[in-house]
């Protein structure tokens, strides 16, 4: 089934919590080196990649994280399975959000526009997320560090 709705971002979800308290000094820490060296990985795992798409997925288990990372591609993201998640934003803020099983957001950035932020699982069962990303997007593709790209199968 196809909806006949315009796709759903972040910006059309509402948040468990949002706060601007200080955020610890290690996470701010944290934050600053990105900024200064920005992280294009936006998964734990890039399972796919060609000329148009780089296919990503996340797995956090109870109390895992991924670090800070950087969107400047069109992309959108679905929950696999759902569960509790925190973020720390760029602009400063700490939010948390619950997932639905198959829940999906699109999101687009302008030319120069990005969004960096960390994900934490703070429920009591693993979360995954899929990833796509659009390479003919407003902005290039960020370079992706050595030794991420899937191996060719044997």
């Amino acid at each position: 089934m196809v909806a006949d709705h315009a796709p759903l971002s972040m910006m059309d979800k509402a948040a468990d919590a949002k706060n601007l308290a200080q955020w610890p000094a290690d996470i701010a820490a944290e934050f600053a080196r990105e900024a200064a060296s920005p992280n294009p990985c936006v998964g734990s795992t890039l399972l796919s990649e060609n000329e148009r798409t780089r296919v990503w997925i996340i797995r956090l288990a109870p109390g895992e994280r991924i670090g800070f990372h950087r969107h400047v591609l069109d992309y959108f993201w679905t929950s696999v399975n759902g569960g509790r998640g925190r973020q720390h934003v760029h602009d400063g803020a700490t939010v948390e959000y619950s997932y639905q099983p198959g829940e999906t957001r699109h999101e687009t950035y302008g030319k120069g526009e990005f969004k960096v932020h960390d994900l934490e699982n703070t429920g009591d069962a693993e979360m995954i997320f899929m990833t796509v990303e659009f390479k003919d997007s407003a902005n290039a593709p960020l370079p992706l560090p050595a030794g991420i790209r899937p191996q060719a199968a044997a």
